[in-house]
Formats: structure tokens, sequence, C-alpha cells
């Protein structure tokens, strides 16, 4: 029989996240009041400045193709936010607009990795990545990070995963699903060794605003190293944009000129509206981030607490991001369950709160809760939990 599904298509999933919202979604459209920790989207409106920019665009007719790689003011926008923040020294050149930050992610490893060019991954993982390194026909290596440890990644436990044959890293800080954060020192201490290896550092700051343990650090600001650093940023998650779809990468031109080249071959430009609502994002005030973080920061204590009057159940304490990543393993084995995924299944179908399995993130021990909700679905979902893991003993 002939084949019909190329061998690369059939090397990936689909995404975790996007399949239990998609499930959470009819159940909600059948009138069942859920409790969705489910999805990684703020809850939070997108402010006003930004829609209006949006809107003062359209009925400007500013609706017709851009430059691929985003209008030299957009770009602008994000080297001067990035350089202001985080004391980076990008140029336009070195700066591509897309179509949300998964498209940066996934642009910048197809135009980087080769077949069996190995990808440093640290464990749990954002769900796309190991997908995204596969579908590019690269091999994962995983370095595998310490609950008891707050899963901390360490330089050490990257330099100990580099073969002769690594390509390149992908370091996710803060981390979806965990939380945790790498330390300056040790963020310092990988991109410099990358740039001593000749190994390429992608860098997700998809949360770098969202950080509860100081000032945000960027792999950017280490400028002597640069050519071997590529960030990859996104607005959905600072600017409670996530529908919008709208992110960037920024890293050494001749691989940003190749991101362009491929995106020319697929998206083209982000919508061109959305570039100018990028704009005022990112040059008007940033009173709304700061809004913003200190809401969740109130979100994750509060989950925190409720989630410690559950017997059983432990958490690490995240330090941004927001997500809390709890362990259930005292769970697996009781009432029929014989997994994470069945658990999360259970608590979708039978408590009605919706979460992701830690499998999709690596691990089979865990479920990840997204804490970007009002309080009151915070409360809701976590008496529902109480109840659901008191039944089961």
């Amino acid at each position: 029989m002939t084949k019909i599904l190329t061998d690369r298509i059939n090397r990936i999933e689909v995404s975790a996240t996007m399949a239990i919202t998609a499930e959470a979604l009819k159940m909600q459209a059948a009138g069942i009041d859920l409790a969705n920790f489910g999805a990684g989207e703020p809850h939070f409106a997108t402010p006003k400045h930004i829609k209006d920019a949006a809107i003062a665009a359209i009925e400007a007719n500013f609706s017709k193709y851009t430059a691929v790689a985003g209008v030299p003011a957009v770009r602008q926008a994000v080297v001067d936010r990035h350089a202001a923040d985080f004391g980076t020294n990008y140029a336009v050149d070195e700066c591509v607009f897309t179509t949300g930050g998964k498209l940066a992610l996934f642009n910048a490893v197809q135009v980087l990795v080769d077949h069996g060019d190995e990808v440093i991954l640290p464990v749990p993982y954002w769900v796309s990545f190991k997908d995204i390194i596969q579908y590019a026909g690269g091999t994962v290596v995983l370095v595998e990070s310490d609950e008891r440890e707050d899963f901390r990644i360490t330089a050490a436990m990257i330099e100990a995963a580099v073969t002769p044959r690594t390509k390149a890293i992908i370091l996710n800080t803060p981390s979806n699903p965990s939380g945790a954060v790498v330390s300056p020192a040790d963020l310092e201490a990988i991109v410099r060794l990358a740039h001593a290896r000749g190994i390429y550092l992608l860098l997700d700051e998809c949360y770098a605003y969202l950080t509860y343990t100081g000032k945000p650090v960027s792999g950017g600001t280490f400028t002597d190293c640069k050519e071997h650093v590529v960030i990859l940023g996104s607005l959905s998650k600072t600017y409670a944009m996530t529908g919008w779809r709208a992110g960037f990468a920024l890293g050494p031109k001749q691989i940003i000129s190749a991101m362009s080249k491929l995106q020319s071959q697929s998206t083209s430009n982000t919508t061109s509206f959305v570039q100018k609502a990028s704009i005022a994002a990112l040059t008007g005030s940033q009173a709304c981030v700061a809004e913003m973080r200190a809401d969740y920061l109130k979100l994750r204590d509060q989950v925190l607490a409720g989630l410690k009057t559950i017997p059983g159940l432990t958490c690490t304490v995240p330090q941004g991001a927001f997500y809390v990543y709890p362990n259930v393993s005292a769970f697996i084995g009781k009432g029929g369950i014989k997994s994470a995924s069945d658990l999360a299944s259970k608590l979708l179908t039978e408590a009605h709160v919706v979460v992701v399995p830690g499998e999709a993130f690596g691990t089979a021990e865990h479920i990840r809760l997204s804490y970007a909700v009002s309080g009151d679905v915070v409360d809701k979902g976590v008496q529902r939990m109480r109840d659901f893991f008191g039944q089961l003993g």
C-alpha cells in the first residue's frame, strides 16, 4: 500500500495542551462548569492602548503585506525594549518578527538543526520542544532535573550532556511547566559554555518578565557571546496577547536572515495590524506588565496554599511563569489510576478540573496547573481536587 504521510509528520504528536483545551471547550459548550487550569493563557484582557493601536491601524487601512521580517518600526521596538530591559545590543537586521513565539522556535530549529544533530533539552520541558526538534530530524538529549532541587538547571548539568554532535541547547527560563528559574550565574556560565564550544543556545524567554526572584536576566546580556545565542520571545504572556500571535527572534544576522527566508515560504509576514499593536505594547507604558506580574504572584501563593491542604500531594515553589507542577505519585495506583494521564482524565470527567498530565512534559508523576485564572477559579478548583483526592484515600 502506498504510504500517505511523511516520516517527519509521524515523528511528532498533537500538542497535549491544545488537545486538552479542545476537550475542555467541548465540555463547556455542553454547559459543564469547569475549573480550567489547562492552557497557559493570561486571564487578563489585552490592555486598552494595545487594542486601540490595532483598531487605529485597521481604520487607517494598514492591512496590506509588509516585509516578511516585519516592518522596521516593530523590529526597532523589539530591539529597543530588549536593550532597555536587558542591556542587549541587537540591530534591526538581527531581529525577525514572527506569528507567535512558537514560530520563532520552529524556524530557529529548522534552520540550525540537521538530521543527526544533537539538541540538549532539560526535563521537564515545554510540550513543543521535543517534537519540533524531532520534526527537524534532530536527536533529543534529555537532561533530567531534580525535583528535590526545585527542578533547577545548572551549567554543570548542561556541560555533562555535551558531545561532539551537540548542535544546540534549548533553555526555557522561567520554565513551563515547573516555573524553575536558571540562576544568573548559571545562565552566564551556560552562555559562555555554548560560545566556547560553538554550540547554539536557543533561549525561550516567553516568561522572562514573569520572574519572582528579582530583576529578570537575558542570555543576550552577555554581548561578547551573542554569535551563538538566539533569543526567542513572545508578546503573548507579557501583554496578554496570546491570540494575536506576536513573537520574535533576536540573533546573529545569518541565522535571522535564514529564519526570514523560511518564513517567506510559510507564513510570510505577521498580520500587519498586529505589528502596529505590538509597537504600542513594546513602546508604551509597561505598568500593565508589573500589574499582571503582581497578580500572578498572589495567585501563585493562593494556589500553593490550597494544594498544601491536599494530603499526599507535594509541590515545589515556582520562581516564575504562572504554573505549578505538583507531584501526584501518591495517587497513582489508587482508584484504577495507572498514570498521570489517567489522573488528568478522571479529574476532567469526574471533578470537572482541567489539568495537563506530566507525560506531556517528560515526567510521569506530575500534573501541570496554570494559575493564570481568577482567584475564584483557584478556590473552586482546589476544593474540587481536594474532594476528588480525598475519595481516593
